[in-house]
């Protein structure tokens, strides 16, 4: 550990070393294409300037694989924090989790020979990205807390028609009817489990609609982070914005900080070790594959999540939430079936 924060305060120290020589001029211009220079490059949105990229089929199947497998860990990650959230406060829990994931993928990143700060790592995506990051990982862990595992997981399954939406505004991807038809079901999907007006509505239920919101920005801002900086790199900022939103909430909550015992210790260092595969397996999903064919897959998280928290929390399954889990996965299947026709006419 040593070593890791001994490079870490060398590449800071040449960050700044170059910055102050004038090696960096501007940290927020975007890297040029590989055919054009940064001085032809347009005054434009970097989002707007996004092409989306003609993957394969294999390398859509490739980043559906990669998906699959972070869903799975991922809910074995909310699982450990879900029980951890029982004797240690929200925002400690952040802050631990947070350093203990940007350690591993700084040993990651030195590994391979990566700078951990760079002038990419500092472009306007990136810095997107990390407030995107705060705010769906301080709001899902706040769900995770107040709310039942099995409702919070499939509220989240709401994101991928975000990102499908976002990618429609943003990226320039085409969003025939049938797209849009299904962006509505997974909205109403939504609606319909958490059921505004009602009397079973719970407030603590937008907790993990935040959340949802905040990762469906992060995964759109992957896209457009520079592609020079590699997994390790993405996974060491997004974990550092977990420390950051653990802080923040540290001083909004005012609570002390406790040394936990043994087997929350374990629960931590579980959800850190499974944490960190999820993240990787999701960023070289988002990587391989196209947006809307990869994304439909996160939908297998539901079978995950919803399984842990009836079986380990005894968390009852109610008609709102099934119903509402079944309009939001018919969405991301029309989404993913319309992709594969629009491949197949092209």
């Amino acid at each position: 550990m040593t070593v890791i924060l001994d490079d870490l305060k060398k590449d800071l120290n040449q960050f700044l070393s170059d910055q102050h020589n004038g090696k960096i001029t501007d940290v927020f211009k975007y890297p040029a294409t590989p055919h054009q220079t940064e001085q032809d490059q347009p005054a434009t949105n970097h989002l707007l300037m996004y092409k989306p990229s003609n993957s394969s089929n294999h390398n859509n199947f490739t980043g559906s694989l990669w998906m699959t497998i972070s869903m799975g860990c991922f809910a074995i990650e909310d699982t450990f924090l879900k029980i951890v959230t029982q004797t240690m406060s929200i925002g400690q829990l952040l802050i631990v989790f947070g350093l203990g994931g940007a350690l591993i993928f700084t040993g990651m990143a030195r590994f391979s020979g990566q700078n951990i700060f760079t002038k990419a790592c500092f472009s306007r995506p990136m810095l997107t990205r990390i407030l995107f990051e705060i705010m769906g990982r301080l709001f899902y862990v706040l769900a995770l807390a107040y709310t039942t595992l099995s409702a919070t997981t499939v509220i989240l399954q709401a994101a991928p028609i975000f990102v499908v939406l976002g990618a429609a505004l943003f990226f320039d991807e085409k969003v025939g009817w049938q797209r849009w038809t299904a962006i509505f079901i997974g909205l109403l999907g939504v609606v319909v489990i958490i059921r505004p007006g009602s009397e079973s509505f719970s407030i603590l239920s937008l907790f993990a609609v935040a959340g949802m919101l905040g990762f469906a920005g992060r995964d759109l801002a992957s896209r457009a982070a520079p592609s020079t900086l590699g997994i390790s790199i993405l996974g060491f900022y997004g974990f550092v914005s977990i420390v950051i939103a653990g802080l923040l909430f540290s001083a909004w909550q005012n609570t002390p900080f406790i040394t936990p015992d043994f087997s929350t210790s374990l629960y931590l260092l579980g959800a850190i070790l499974f944490g960190v595969i999820a993240y990787s397996g999701l960023m070289k999903a988002m990587r391989t594959g196209d947006v809307s064919a990869v994304t439909p897959f996160r939908y297998t998280r539901l079978l995950f999540g919803v399984s842990l928290g009836v079986l380990l929390f005894g968390e009852p399954l109610s008609t709102p939430v099934v119903v509402g889990c079944c309009l939001i996965v018919i969405s991301g299947i029309v989404i993913l079936w319309s992709d594969k026709s629009q491949r197949s006419a092209a």
